[in-house]
């Protein structure tokens, strides 16, 4: 019997399967990180949706899971040495159902670094300054008269697509032919840029054509398009 009463999370999102790990989240780029890892290995698991429309993020429950209230976090019942595990932050969590599965993160020691290096570099550069690009482009900075914020953040964000269009000119996957925990993390911010921030041309994005060939094929991984929908938005309506 998985036992997740200690955790306080429960008391506002109870667990209906308490034997699968309960991931508490929202479907934007870094939520979805985990739960298309999450479909990708086939772990079982139960999505709680986490409504920022009522701040459920800043609620002691939710808080004493992830005291920064950022989405996602996860408990797994099944943890190591067959404990519960509570654990936040998107890169932190792939590393880890990564190990569990033994999926999606090289075995070797050379590959497994070299994948943790570009999920770091998504945590530090892609998510920060592409996040940043969105509220100066689309959100309550574009009201901003003084464009350069805006421009600073445009300025970087294209250095960064142009590093990953570089590293993706001779590679069908970040990490060469192999698809990674690496690309579960930078793709869906790469959809979110050019989808829902409205920034491609922005960008230029067709400046890039190495990025948008493997985020087409990124979206076409039945996994990864089941995942962007998970939780369901309208799951709490």
């Amino acid at each position: 019997m998985n036992d997740l009463s200690t955790f306080p999370i429960t008391k506002k999102w109870p667990a209906a399967h308490p034997e699968r790990i309960q991931l508490y989240s929202l479907p934007t780029p870094n939520g979805v990180k985990v739960s298309i890892m999450l479909e990708e290995t086939g772990l079982a698991y139960e999505p709680h949706l986490v409504r920022f429309d009522h701040n459920d993020q800043l609620t002691p429950e939710f808080m004493s899971l992830n005291p920064n209230n950022k989405i996602p976090a996860i408990i797994d019942p099944n943890g190591p040495d067959g404990k519960p595990l509570a654990l936040f932050e998107s890169g932190a969590i792939l590393i880890y159902l990564a190990e569990k599965s033994g999926q999606l993160l090289p075995l070797d020691a050379a590959g497994r670094y070299e994948t943790i290096q570009w999920v770091m570099f998504q945590m530090g550069g892609i998510g920060p300054m592409f996040g940043q690009l969105g509220f100066f482009h689309k959100f309550a900075g574009k009201e901003y008269e003084d464009k350069r914020p805006r421009d600073r953040y445009v300025a970087e964000s294209k250095r960064l697509l142009g590093v990953l269009n570089e590293r993706l000119a001779q590679r069908t996957w970040i990490v060469g032919d192999t698809y990674t925990i690496a690309d579960i993390a930078i793709f869906p911010w790469v959809r979110n840029l050019i989808g829902f921030y409205e920034a491609g041309d922005l960008v230029g994005i067709a400046d890039f054509p190495h990025v948008t060939r493997v985020l087409e094929n990124f979206v076409a991984r039945p996994a990864v398009a089941k995942g962007l929908e998970i939780p369901k938005r309208d799951a709490a309506a």
